[in-house]
Order: C-alpha cells, then structure tokens, then sequence
C-alpha cells in the first residue's frame, strides 16, 4: 500500500499563487506516476496534472497549463503543484493520486492511491 498526504492548501485572492505539496509513503516503488486531481461543490473530480515518477514526462489539463507546473522531488518521495494566476475557478479540493501504471485518459479511474485532500479557495 501507498499513503498520500497532502498540504499546502488555503484561502488566497485571484491572482495569487500556492504550492500543494503530497508526500508518498509505503511502498512507493510501485507507483510509476503521481498527479493531481481536483473536484470543485457539485462537479466531477478532474485530471489536473501528472508527472512520471521518473520526472521525464508530465502532462496537464488544458485550463491549467502556462499556470501550474508539477514536480517531484524523489529524494523525499514528493511531488508538487505550483499554482500561479489563480482564478475563482481554481476553487475545488485538491487530490494527490497514485498509478502503478502510467494512465493516458480516465485519469480518476485509473488511480491506484489517493490522498485525503486539500482545499484550496480563490476569492474573486
């Protein structure tokens, strides 16, 4: 099993930015990538970015990229969403996720691991 544990979330402006942070532990050599997911009051939970374990290939969502930019750092077996220009619809409670296999679509579906959350609120 892998745990996740993320932090980082809060209440900030349009505009402003934050970083989330997600800590893996556990048997984290088989989890091949990492991503975050957000799920906004009333919507489905939504692919946001996703990074290779590796750090080679990262992918993400059309409405977040040019803004957010996801890394890892695998010394301390952690990835990272650096959140910029934030607007009201970045408002949703923030996902850590983990794949044993490297998912191209159904991004939600396919996750093996996830975190409790962390909300992050923009007010506009």
């Amino acid at each position: 099993q892998v745990q996740l544990i993320e932090s980082g979330g809060g209440l900030v402006q349009a505009g402003d930015s934050l970083r989330l942070s997600c800590v893996a532990s556990g048997r984290t050599e088989t989890v091949t990538a990492t991503g975050w997911l957000r799920q906004a009051p009333g919507k489905e939970r939504e692919f946001v970015a996703l990074i290779r374990w590796n750090g080679r290939t990262s992918d993400y969502a059309n409405s977040v990229k040019g803004r957010f930019t996801i890394t890892r750092d695998n010394a301390k077996n952690s990835i990272y969403l650096q959140m910029n220009n934030l607007t009201a619809e970045d408002t949703a409670v923030y996902y850590c996720a983990g794949y044993k296999v490297y998912p191209y679509s159904n991004y939600h579906a396919a996750a093996d691991y996830w975190g409790q959350g962390t909300q992050v609120t923009v007010s506009s």
